[in-house]
């Protein structure tokens, strides 16, 4: 989801704790007034950069914002994810799978920031192959028997009953390790940069764009077991993250100078989604004890009800440990991996855009090549640990939290690594993943309606790029929008119509061609690279120059990009590491690439 969205006038962090943050904020925004234009630069640069380490108070703060930023992104993909797997009667099991995700997401983000791009960048779930397991998990071989959809007839403790959704879990598992491995190859071999060159903003929109457009049936299911709840969730959110996200809650705290204070806490920015969740929540519970939603299940409005998922929350252990294979051995469906690998091409190519926005947001250089092919490589190395883990998705970098950095002006890569280390205690308290679980299907509807229309939004601002001027433009963006929502449509209606004989093959041309983000991201490829038009007009010279322009800052490539732990030192002393796309340069090549960087910028000024 490249949502990124900057932040050019607000200069304030999300929470104004104690002076002597107000003092190091002041020193640093002060540094430079010597004219206006300065002033306005030094608004938005980051307070604390890459390399910073805020105080602890404020790191701890942070950190736990940027998992409240991640969190409705994170729990809505189990939540998805439940439908395909028959798990829509199993609350239980559906906590274990939001623990596990948010241990995994903790794991890559621990890794991603240590040993791969380096840069204050969340990992979490991907929306980007809960498309194509939805659409592998509708197939007739793999769709759900009409007894699990009856909640009297399902036995959560029964075998039959076990093995109907761990086969199916399975099979995404083993599916989802092994397209995992072309990311890890694309990533660490450096082909990430090759392949850059034909994904340009016209192949990004689509697929972006109909990752949110293919979920509305999902989101107009849940919404659409009560409208009133749904609007009001809905509403709630829209109110808290809009209108009211620049308006402070005083907050009395105290400092070394002054014993009572007053400080500013932006609560609406920091946590819109939580807070509308949380209110709708009330109200139904409200109406449920005072009996005013029904409590007949084939009543309209039954699932409003706070009391329709049971007891899970006491079912639940307080302490759970997510491992490899706790739903046993994963197993490979070529379908499953073909229509995955479609995903993941597409997350390689938001994460890249993700490097170099936060890059930007953050303060630091724009990313050399070997650290976005470890950055990717790290990538795919999270989705093999996803896969195997059990979580049915895959991991990417969250634009939402790179936004988060343009608001709070804390680019701190230690903040983002204790965020890691926070969502994975989260994933590992039962008793949190149970609590979610027992959210009503209205609620979780009225949060659809604000994320799935978010994310496809967000596809459509890579057109900001191009020249939509441009007859050609408009014509590849609507073609392959369109062609996308149909053929889709039309074979899920005609299911026997791409039989040729051979079972492998159907499987795999039925996942594909049901996969709505494969047909439009596919159709705008082509499209783009095989019509006549400049770079200019395509966007791609505007795409991969931006990020250069944007970027002034003190920090040098080896600050933010070398490795840790002095495994740099000890890498430039070897003469074959040249040779190794992911491995930072020895110090000879870093000196002509900086030399070869002053003379290009000479030659500009000229």
């Amino acid at each position: 989801m490249d949502s990124v969205k900057e932040s050019n006038g607000h200069d304030n962090l999300a929470f104004d704790m104690h002076e002597e943050v107000n003092d190091q904020l002041r020193t640093k925004a002060d540094k430079s007034n010597r004219t206006d234009c300065v002033a306005e630069e030094d608004r938005n640069k980051p307070t604390y950069c890459v390399t910073d380490v805020p105080p602890w108070y404020l790191c701890i703060f942070l950190a736990f914002q940027h998992y409240l930023t991640a969190f409705g992104a994170i729990i809505a993909i189990p939540l998805i994810l439940s439908e395909g797997l028959c798990l829509q009667h199993d609350t239980l099991t559906q906590s274990l799978l939001i623990n596990s995700i948010f241990f995994v997401s903790g794991l890559c983000t621990i890794l991603q920031v240590t040993f791969g791009i380096r840069l204050p960048i969340l990992q979490g779930g991907t929306f980007a192959l809960v498309t194509p397991a939805m659409a592998v998990l509708s197939t007739p071989e793999w769709k759900c028997p009409a007894w699990t959809q009856n909640a009297s007839l399902v036995n959560t403790s029964s075998p039959v009953f076990i093995e109907e959704w761990q086969s199916r879990m399975r099979t995404l598992q083993g599916s989802i390790m092994v397209a995992s491995v072309l990311q890890i190859l694309v990533g660490f071999s450096g082909l990430i940069g090759f392949l850059m060159r034909f994904i340009g903003p016209l192949t990004i929109a689509p697929t972006v764009s109909l990752i949110g457009l293919s979920l509305y049936d999902s989101g107009g299911v849940k919404a659409g077991s009560h409208w009133g709840i749904s609007a009001l969730t809905a509403g709630l959110i829209i109110l808290f993250s809009q209108y009211l996200r620049l308006i402070p809650i005083p907050v009395p705290s105290c400092s070394k100078t002054e014993k009572r204070k007053i400080s500013k806490f932006y609560v609406f920015q920091t946590m819109p989604i939580l807070l509308g969740i949380a209110v709708s929540w009330l109200v139904c519970y409200l109406l449920t004890i005072s009996d005013v939603l029904p409590s007949d299940p084939t009543r309209y409005g039954h699932l409003a009800r706070t009391d329709v998922k049971g007891n899970v929350v006491s079912q639940a252990s307080w302490f759970t440990l997510p491992y490899p294979g706790m739903w046993g051995t994963p197993t490979v469906n070529l379908a499953a991996v073909v229509g995955i690998l479609a995903g993941i091409i597409c997350s390689m190519a938001e994460s890249v855009g993700d490097y170099y926005a936060c890059a930007r947001l953050s303060g630091a250089p724009p990313p050399p090549k070997h650290a976005i092919s470890r950055g990717i490589g790290v990538e795919g190395l999270g989705s093999l640990l996803a896969g195997a883990f059990g979580t049915g998705n895959g991991t990417t970098s969250f634009s939402e939290n790179v936004a988060a950095l343009g608001i709070t002006k804390v680019a701190s890569r230690t903040v983002i690594l204790l965020s890691g280390f926070l969502m994975i205690l989260m994933g590992m308290v039962g008793k949190i993943g149970a609590i979610f679980t027992t959210i009503p299907t209205p609620v979780i509807g009225g949060m659809f309606l604000i994320m799935f229309g978010v994310i496809s939004a967000a596809g459509i601002t890579n057109l900001q790029f191009t020249d939509m001027n441009s007859s050609r433009n408009i014509f590849v963006f609507g073609f392959s929008i369109f062609s996308a929502l149909v053929i889709p449509n039309w074979i899920m209606k005609n299911p026997g119509v791409l039989e040729t004989g051979v079972k492998e093959v159907d499987q795999v041309l039925n996942v594909l061609f049901t996969t709505h983000m494969f047909v439009g991201g596919f159709l705008g490829f082509f499209l783009d690279n095989t019509i006549p038009g400049t770079k200019r007009e395509r966007g791609l010279l505007t795409w991969n120059t931006e990020h250069r322009e944007d970027s002034r800052n003190a920090l040098t490539p080896e600050d933010v990009y070398n490795l840790p732990f002095g495994i740099t030192t000890c890498l430039q002393t070897r003469s074959w590491v040249r040779y190794v796309p992911f491995c930072p340069p020895t110090n000879h090549m870093t000196e002509d690439v900086v030399s070869q960087g002053q003379g290009t910028e000479q030659m500009t000024r000229v």
